[in-house]
C-alpha cells in the first residue's frame, strides 16, 4: 500500500485506485484470461493438494481404439522442480509416461525413466515425436472434440487433474500400435 502525506481527497483517490487495482487483479485470477480450454490448474479434490504446476493446449490425438497419446504444455509457475511419475484417463486403464529416443541409430518410444520433471519457473512440451503421455487400450473412442480427463501425479504424491480435447493429427507419422512403443 503507498503511504502519503498528500491532502484527505487524494488520499482516498490514491486507495481507491488501489483497491480498484487489487479487485481487478482477483477477479483476472478468477476468470477467463484467454487460457485454451484445455488450461487448467491443479484439481481441488480433497486428495489433491495444490502444486504450482498448469497445463496449456492440452490436447489427445483421436483413435477409435489400441493406443493414442495426449500432448500440450506442463507449465511451472513454482520456485521448485515438479517430477510428473504417473498418468491415468478417463478413457484409458493403463498409462506411460513415455519418450521417443534414438536406440542403435533408430527413434523408438519407450517409457521415460524417472517421470518428467518440469524445472522451477519452466516449462515442459508434449509433442508427437518426443514426450507424451501414452494411452494404452483405450477404452472411450476419442473423436475430434472429446474431452477427456487426466490425472498427474507427482513425486510427492500429490495430483492434480485436467481435460484435453481430442483431436485429428496426421503429423509425425506416429503409429500407437501394439508392439511399436518399446
Amino acid at each position: 500500500m503507498i503511504v502519503t502525506t498528500a491532502v484527505p481527497g487524494r488520499r482516498r483517490r490514491l486507495l481507491g485506485l488501489g483497491s480498484v487495482m487489487a479487485a481487478a487483479l482477483l477477479l483476472g485470477a478468477c476468470g477467463d484470461d484467454g487460457e485454451p480450454a484445455g488450461a487448467a490448474t491443479p484439481s481441488a479434490s480433497p486428495t489433491a493438494v495444490a502444486q504450482p504446476l498448469a497445463v496449456k493446449d492440452m490436447w489427445v490425438k483421436t483413435a477409435a481404439s489400441g493406443m493414442t497419446a495426449a500432448f500440450g504444455t506442463l507449465l511451472n509457475t513454482g520456485g521448485a522442480d515438479v517430477t510428473v511419475v504417473k498418468a491415468t484417463s478417463t478413457a484409458s486403464p493403463v498409462m506411460e509416461l513415455h519418450e521417443v529416443a534414438t536406440v542403435d541409430g533408430e527413434m523408438a518410444m519407450r517409457p521415460k525413466e524417472g517421470g518428467i520433471t518440469i524445472p522451477a519457473g519452466g516449462t515442459h512440451e508434449l509433442k508427437p515425436g518426443g514426450d507424451h503421455l501414452m494411452m494404452m487400450d483405450i477404452k472411450t473412442p476419442v473423436t475430434a472434440g472429446t474431452e477427456v480427463t487426466f490425472t498427474l501425479t507427482f513425486a510427492d504424491g500429490k495430483t492434480m487433474e485436467f481435460t484435453a480435447v481430442g483431436k485429428d493429427f496426421a503429423g509425425g507419422n506416429e503409429s500407437y500400435q501394439p508392439g511399436t512403443h518399446g
